[in-house]
């Protein structure tokens, strides 16, 4: 398996292809504002997409999923509780003032417990709201993509509507905390990490933020 992160856009959100090098596919994780830049990391990886996974569906992580879907027909997946968020992409684009393409018809959904592949690579849904409804962890052999939920350091906001902060905390403890420390933490926003890692020092998992 190899990773590829992408930063792009204003929101300098992080779009993954996760790469099966020996098949030669990969999966595309959450396409944001700079298609053409996820396009083009894709041709120079030589792999050919055959999913696009979104781990949650606020404007910043589904600006690129209407191009990447018509240029590679790779297949839409999300978990079915943002599917009203991923249907108003445009009218997120407008709250921020960006214009937006309207999304595609998603082909399928991400639901708790469901195993999706890329070529011989295999990865976990888990459900993880509270940053929003239907946010997932698409969790594999040594790694987790954690879209929105946790970073290093943070935790998603809360304060967006379907989010709440108390269900946001408990889906880390149930879903991410109970994972190895080794476990690599690819995040939808900055550096990755390790559930250890965070385990240990992010203020928001240690009560550290609640002091005072």
């Amino acid at each position: 398996m190899r990773v590829l992160q992408i930063p792009n856009g204003a929101f300098v959100q992080n779009s993954y292809l996760v790469i099966d090098e020996a098949a030669a596919v990969c999966a595309v994780i959450d396409p944001g504002e700079e298609a053409d830049l996820i396009l083009h990391k894709i041709a120079a990886a030589g792999a050919r997409p055959t999913a696009i996974w979104i781990t949650h569906a606020h404007l910043d992580h589904v600006m690129g999923v209407s191009r990447v879907r018509r240029e590679t027909a790779a297949p839409v997946y999300l978990h079915a509780a943002d599917r009203e968020l991923y249907d108003h992409a445009v009218q997120q684009g407008l709250a921020f003032g960006v214009a937006v393409d309207p999304p595609p018809l998603p082909d399928g959904t991400l639901a708790a417990g469901d195993t999706v592949r890329v070529g011989q690579l295999e990865f976990t849904v888990r459900h993880a709201p509270g940053h929003s409804p239907g946010s997932v962890c698409l969790v594999g052999e040594g790694v987790a993509f954690t879209g929105d939920v946790l970073f290093a350091g943070s935790i998603g906001r809360t304060d967006l509507p379907g989010g709440d902060f108390d269900t946001l905390l408990r889906s880390i403890e149930r879903e991410l905390l109970t994972l190895p420390d080794s476990t690599i933490v690819y995040s939808g926003h900055g550096p990755e990490t390790t559930v250890g890692h965070e385990r240990r020092t992010n203020p928001f998992l240690t009560g550290a933020d609640r002091l005072g």
